[in-house]
């Protein structure tokens, strides 16, 4: 103890946060809590089934083919065990108050299964990612080889990620597909729910601000811009809760769309036809007709020392 001062830590404050604890959890039993997935745990997932998928950067060098080989299994392996631990921990999480989580066989059982499916679906999640990355070298000039897409742009992590939750909420594991997409989100900027339904060879260029919501649904081919919010429009709180896990409150892009930077698109029954431009800081409300060329109109007026003013509606051309 320092010379004339008392302990920094109050005797009872362990009983008191024990306390707090219970309270949080509701049970009255402080320390009775079920352990929730491990964060560090889920941020290596992501790390190694990368790796997975695009083991020719990840790994780097010139390797045969027996010894790559040799290289996946023993990924595969670890990622296996890791992946099936935290969705099991996720289930008892959830199943908390139906039975002992220290012998719930049914959460086993199931983390098993999903492992299992959520494994045998890597190989089309590779071809999906490579036709992303595709789509960046036709959508991007300043792209010099294929493989800087892999290994540069956080649009493509971003999507690398979100396909591999995606596969995860599909299969209603709780918790890890949405702290997989945080995580990437804290990484490129780029926030895409787990939920959102993404089609073929999708490209987001520079990737900043990009926000795409839980029910979002998108076709083929769409290219994104930064900046661009596909969102829901703003409800109360008790909308809120009744509108959870239900019905459609994102909007739809159809096949071959490109949305440039800062546009807003929202709503559950907007969607955006098939081969339609919406144009920089657009916001977007309605459902636009395919072929559509939507913009912001601008004009000034300089009166003295005014500054310019007044903008006009969007404008939806169909073409």
């Amino acid at each position: 103890m320092r010379k004339g001062q008392g302990p920094l830590v109050n005797g009872g404050l362990a009983g008191a946060l024990m306390g707090a604890y219970a309270d949080a959890a509701g049970t009255g039993e402080p320390g009775s809590c079920v352990a929730l997935p491990s964060g560090r745990a889920v941020e290596q997932l992501v790390g190694r089934l990368r790796e997975l998928v695009f083991p020719e950067l990840v790994w780097g060098g010139e390797v045969s083919s027996s010894e790559l080989e040799a290289r996946v299994q023993g990924t595969l392996q670890e990622v296996a065990l890791t992946l099936r631990r935290e969705i099991c921990a996720a289930r008892r999480y959830v199943h908390r108050g139906e039975h002992r989580a220290a012998s719930c066989v049914e959460c086993e059982v199931c983390s098993d299964e999903v492992t299992r499916q959520f494994l045998d679906e890597l190989p089309s999640l590779r071809r999906a990612l490579v036709r992303d990355a595709q789509a960046a070298v036709a959508g991007d000039p300043a792209v010099r080889d294929p493989n800087e897409v892999v290994l540069c742009y956080p649009g493509l992590y971003a999507i690398t990620v979100h396909r591999m939750a995606h596969a995860l909420y599909l299969r209603q594991v709780p918790f890890l597909p949405r702290m997989m997409s945080e995580h990437a989100h804290r990484l490129t900027g780029i926030d895409i729910h787990p939920g959102a339904r993404i089609g073929d060879a999708f490209f987001i260029d520079h990737g900043t601000g990009v926000v795409i919501g839980e029910t979002t649904l998108i076709g083929d081919r769409v290219r994104i811009y930064q900046g661009v919010t596909l969102g829901a429009l703003s409800l109360s709180s008790a909308k809120v809760a009744a509108l959870r896990g239900g019905p459609k409150r994102h909007p739809t892009l159809e096949d071959d769309v490109v949305v440039y930077a800062g546009a807003t698109i929202l709503g559950g029954e907007t969607v955006i036809g098939r081969g339609s431009i919406i144009g920089g800081n657009c916001w977007v409300v309605e459902s636009v007709a395919p072929g559509s060329r939507v913009s912001v109109q601008m004009h000034t007026e300089v009166r003295g020392s005014q500054r310019p003013q007044a903008r006009e509606p969007v404008q939806a051309d169909a073409q």
